[in-house]
């Protein structure tokens, strides 16, 4: 069976435990049966085994799930929790979860982004080999968990995980469905009836923050030009003034295009540091829709179909400004920078779509980019990846003001459309200075 994961932001709700921890101050008719264990304590399952009568008599309740799980049930398929900050790993620690969970079978996690965003050094399963993982991650998107494009990836609740887990088949229902315990009988698992929050507050756990000196003005930054995980940045070029006249369209994209087909993560987040090692991911994950296949564009000078990012490369190398063209909802998912940070440096100067992700929209003025859309998103079809872009109206560019797109066939026709923008006057500023980091430091001076 597949691995699950359980993001434990909610593991209060999820895993009840807590309610034997609290026994002798909220269940007075248990204290008897519980009266050996400190409040706050782990509750050892062979010593919780010996009153499990009295105590389901006592509290008047059916057994939580969590409850059930410390009488012996192990779970089925392999189980993964990620604590979602240090003050929740810290606080399932100290209230004895995260050993349950350990008991359980699973495997608790760095509270860091893990699985969720590909940092999985999976076992189990082949790449290629067609499986199914549940998780309560926020994100599904082909190949984000694992980097496999055969991995069914499905999002639920944290409480369906964890029954999935135990159970360990798809096809159970815990609303319908019996399990087996450690004594042979068969019961259902109920929902979870807890505290949302903890009784005794978060442990705010480790403060690893690391205050700057009051006076930077002599610190040195001092980084090894051979080294392949870090890159002083450099500033990116003031707009020179004028339209853009024939940029090279890099990429048509063809449907759904995430952060993470823009820039994808999981072995590549080792080159974060690195803008021009990571910058070698630009859009590996994007459909082109000349051909259906993805990582895989025309050069424009050569006729040659190679990688995106080589070819974005060759661009730059010649002084060929280019542009994407995308779809709907472009660059949704993570809040990437470097979805924003690569196009830019590998020298982009526009992104075309229908829409765009909020987000990834404001990243990409950050950078000095012009994220546009279509006035009217059937204009999509009229560009074609040979085709020519020249973008006017930049000289007299203003909120809510439609910059002009002249779009050049390679027989020699043109036709003209209209592109819109969200720019505000701030955000004009950035673009004209190359970048947002460009316009603080022009501030500054």
């Amino acid at each position: 069976m597949a691995p699950y994961s359980l993001l434990v932001t909610r593991l209060q709700k999820a895993l009840s435990v807590r309610q034997y921890h609290v026994a002798s101050v909220l269940c007075q008719r248990a204290k008897v049966a519980m009266s050996h264990f400190e409040p706050n304590d782990y509750i050892r399952f062979d010593l919780l085994e010996k009153n499990i009568n009295i105590v389901r008599k006592r509290l008047n309740r059916p057994l939580t799930l969590s409850e059930k799980i410390v009488y012996g049930l192990k779970c089925k398929s392999q189980f993964t929790i990620t604590p979602g900050s240090e003050q929740i790993r810290a606080t399932i620690e100290r209230d004895g979860y995260a050993q349950i969970l350990r008991d359980v079978g699973g495997i608790v996690l760095a509270n860091a982004c893990g699985p969720c965003i590909g940092q999985w050094d999976r076992k189990d399963i082949k790449k290629g080999e067609k499986n199914t993982i549940v998780t309560s991650y926020n994100r599904n998107f082909t190949g984000r968990n694992d980097a496999n494009p055969e991995t069914h990836a499905f999002v639920t609740s944290p409480e369906i995980v964890t029954a999935l887990a135990i159970a360990g088949t798809l096809k159970f229902n815990p609303e319908t469905d019996f399990l087996t315990g450690k004594d042979g009988k068969k019961f259902k698992l109920e929902a979870p009836d807890v505290d949302e929050l903890p009784r005794a507050e978060f442990d705010p756990g480790q403060d690893t923050y690391q205050h700057p000196p009051k006076d930077s003005s002599g610190q040195r930054v001092d980084v090894s030009p051979t080294s392949q995980r870090l890159q002083l940045l450099e500033p990116f070029d003031k707009w020179d003034g004028k339209d853009l006249e024939d940029l090279q369209i890099l990429i048509k994209v063809k449907g759904k295009c995430t952060t993470d087909h823009i820039s994808a993560a999981g072995p590549w987040l080792k080159f974060r540091g690195h803008l021009d090692n990571i910058s070698n991911n630009l859009l590996i994950g994007a459909i082109n829709i000349e051909n259906g296949k993805a990582n895989s564009v025309r050069n424009a000078v050569t006729q040659e179909f190679g990688p995106v990012p080589d070819t974005a490369r060759y661009y730059k190398k010649n002084g060929i400004r280019w542009v994407v063209i995308g779809d709907e909802n472009y660059g949704e998912g993570s809040s990437r920078e470097h979805a924003a940070l690569e196009p830019r440096h590998l020298g982009g100067r526009a992104i075309i779509t229908k829409s765009f992700a909020r987000i990834h929209e404001t990243n990409l003025k950050k950078q000095g980019l012009l994220p546009l859309t279509f006035a009217d998103p059937a204009d999509y079809n009229k560009i074609h990846p040979v085709d020519k872009l020249t973008i006017q109206g930049l000289k007299d560019f203003a909120p809510g003001k439609p910059l002009k797109c002249i779009i050049k066939h390679p027989n020699g026709t043109q036709e003209t459309i209209l592109l819109n923008h969200t720019f505000n006057e701030t955000q004009i500023e950035w673009f004209r200075a190359g970048s947002a980091l460009n316009r603080m430091k022009e501030l500054q001076q």
